[in-house]
């Protein structure tokens, strides 16, 4: 018998209804994520992949809603929740963090009321066994000192010990999920890493799920399990993180990480994907990418399915780069 995935996203369409038109920010996006791994969102800005992350925890404002799928969490569909069986989960089995931890914290409380505060709205406990599991949580994340810390107002952190604070107050409660979206990209390289590593022996240890939102490649191939390339509101790529990087099927997974500095020659110009990302208000039929695209024909005109190129590998493309992929290319 095969376990339940912690999270599985069926054929999820959230959309914005503007005075301008419909914005179909998540077109049709599936994917699983089963207990204890990691699944990596990566696009460019606009990609829908933030979204993605809100839709799934409930989180989407007008003027967007959901208008279509079903996120099932532990076999449970959320999108059919009301915002008070949410709340009761929110925070407590599933938690996001944010890109700003000022979303997560309230200026004018010091950090041990919100966090012994987020304990107590979950689960009824001594408040001295709260306040220990905050102090806990800070030193998990790096926080020096965490019991003095613990009486510190948000305005007297910097912004990268905001950041894991706002972490230290997602793990509080070991959820089965986290949504973490671009968690890491205001800190310096030491402290991401810590963190990162935080999270994964987090992940090993207690079973915790996560979709690690984000733009930046070589976080992701040290971190995640696996990985759905989102562009102009689809997943236009899907599998596991090694297999994916080494040798990406769709062209714009190719460019990429075509166009990371390190991956071209020193000397060499940087490689860019032509163009810009389109408008999701005035996207044309069939696929979305075809005009940045150097592989694009006739048929692109219309929208490929997501297809099965290979074992474990997706790619919504009709010309994938199915060819041994040469070094740096």
């Amino acid at each position: 018998m095969t376990e339940t995935p912690t999270l599985e996203v069926r054929n999820l369409r959230t959309h914005f209804f503007t005075r301008a038109g419909v914005v179909k920010a998540v077109d049709d996006v599936s994917f699983t994520v089963p207990r204890g791994k990691v699944l990596g969102l990566v696009g460019e800005s606009g990609s829908g992949k933030s979204v993605t992350g809100f839709s799934v925890m409930g989180l989407v404002d007008p003027p967007g809603r959901i208008v279509d799928g079903q996120i099932l969490f532990k076999g449970q569909d959320l999108a059919k929740l009301s915002d008070e069986e949410m709340r009761k989960l929110r925070g407590n089995r599933i938690a996001m963090i944010f890109q700003d931890p000022m979303m997560t914290l309230n200026p004018v409380l010091r950090v041990d009321t919100q966090m012994i505060e987020t304990v107590l709205a979950h689960e009824k406990v001594p408040e001295a066994e709260a306040r220990a599991r905050a102090r806990d949580a800070l030193g998990m994340v790096g926080i020096p000192s965490p019991e003095e810390r613990l009486k510190s107002y948000p305005h007297q952190f910097s912004g990268g010990m905001r950041q894991r604070v706002a972490i230290a107050i997602a793990l509080l409660h070991r959820p089965d999920l986290i949504v973490a979206d671009e968690p890491t990209t205001a800190l310096d390289v030491t402290i991401q890493g810590q963190i990162l590593a935080e999270v994964q022996k987090l992940a090993a240890t207690t079973g915790t799920s996560l979709i690690w939102i984000t733009h930046d490649l070589s976080v992701v191939a040290g971190l995640a399990d696996d990985i759905a390339v989102m562009y102009a509101g689809k997943i236009v790529e899907q599998g596991d993180v090694g297999e994916v990087l080494d040798h990406p099927l769709h062209p714009y997974t190719h460019g990429l990480i075509g166009s990371v500095p390190s991956r071209n020659r020193r000397g060499e110009p940087l490689r860019q994907i032509p163009g810009m990302t389109p408008s999701l208000l005035s996207l044309k039929p069939g696929c979305a990418f075809r005009a940045r695209c150097p592989r694009a024909q006739e048929d692109c005109a219309e929208m490929p399915e997501l297809h099965a190129w290979m074992p474990g590998r997706l790619a919504r493309c009709h010309h994938p780069h199915l060819e041994p992929r040469e070094e740096a290319a």
